[in-house]
């Protein structure tokens, strides 16, 4: 019983073999099929995630999100959000790891490093939301953040819209200046700008901060497009919020797992009454599966909120799998004992 490994050396193939373009492009492409499906009722909503947090020796948490698809096997991310990585060990905020296990027998068939995959499906679903609630015409892109997650942001956008100038704020004015050197690749101007200035000039919004639990909002409240988009990244934890409850309260918002955006995304913001009022619209698989829902909002103001669910992992995960096999990359080892006697543990000597 061997189990594929897909590591540094297969991710970095894959990115310089078929490129940054085309993966997003292919990953944009399954998960608008995927979510579609979710939304027609094809496919399972995946179960919210859970875990734990840790305040020591550094703040952050560590989670699980699992997914089920019949026929198609099993997918289990394990995430660690540690925003003091980059500063203190130079690392990731964003750690993860991915497995795949057989849906009828458990067995583990691929366990593959999770960092890439968790920026590009989650560059691409903003990207998927903004195709349906953002104006297709829309240029100015605005990223509140500018870490890991703000690169494949724009490159998401990028790939979906005619995006000719960016506008961008980080409490780290140094993340923010050195931005444009890391999105040189797409060609696009990058001016840094404070939030105020980025709300009222930007077609689309995304916000993606390590901003802490209780913190002020990370974008202001104020004058704004009236057909603003925002994709709100970075809410991830009880009580952990990047938008203004004003500003929620006046727009159409899209939450990607309802159960979850409630409990730790943005809509955790909105009271019973909120809710009961219809404040939160449909999923974003919903509007997936029917696009007039989200056509209709276009000239208003919007939010995707954006909390990140295991489908969108396990549909990554199958294009990194495909990907892997047209290249044949990937090496094997045997994980998982196999006893000659299947009840006798010990027997799993080859003599």
């Amino acid at each position: 019983m061997d189990t594929l490994l897909i590591g540094h050396a297969e991710i970095e193939r894959v990115l310089t073999t078929v490129g940054r373009d085309a993966l997003m492009d292919r990953i944009i492409e399954r998960l608008t099929k995927g979510l579609t499906e979710l939304g027609q009722r094809a496919r399972e909503l995946s179960p919210a995630r859970s875990g734990f947090e840790r305040e020591h020796p550094t703040r952050g948490v560590l989670e699980w999100m699992p997914h089920y698809d019949s026929g198609q096997g099993i997918t289990i991310k394990t995430v660690a959000y540690s925003p003091e990585n980059p500063r203190l060990f130079g690392l990731p905020t964003i750690v993860s790891t991915l497995a795949r296990y057989d849906g009828d027998t458990g067995r583990l068939l691929v366990l593959a490093d999770g960092n890439v995959l968790t920026a590009l499906r989650t560059g691409a679903t903003s990207a998927v939301a903004s195709s349906l609630l953002a104006r297709p015409e829309s240029t100015v892109v605005g990223l509140i953040g500018a870490g890991a997650q703000a690169v494949t942001q724009l490159h998401a956008l990028t790939r979906t819209f005619p995006v000719e100038r960016v506008l961008v704020w980080d409490v780290r004015k140094e993340n923010a200046a050195r931005l444009a050197a890391r999105t040189a690749f797409l060609g696009v101007p990058i001016t840094v700008a404070p939030p105020d200035v980025i709300l009222a000039r930007a077609d689309i919004i995304s916000t993606a901060t390590s901003t802490g639990v209780g913190e002020p909002p990370v974008l202001p409240y104020g004058d704004h497009q009236e057909h603003l988009h925002i994709n709100a990244i970075g809410s991830d934890l009880v009580g952990k919020t990047e938008l203004p409850r004003r500003l929620l309260r006046e727009a159409f918002i899209c939450p990607d797992h309802p159960e979850q955006a409630l409990r730790e995304g943005e809509c955790q913001q909105l009271a019973g009454d909120d809710v009961a009022r219809g404040a939160i619209g449909p999923s974003l698989g919903e509007l997936c599966a029917f696009t007039s829902q989200a056509v209709a909002h276009r000239d208003r103001l919007t939010v995707f909120d954006s909390t990140g669910f295991a489908l969108e992992d396990h549909l990554a995960l199958d294009v990194l799998l495909e990907i892997a096999d047209e290249l044949g990359l990937g090496s094997r080892a045997e994980l998982e004992t196999r006893p000659h006697d299947a009840f006798d543990p010990y027997s799993i000597s080859r003599e």
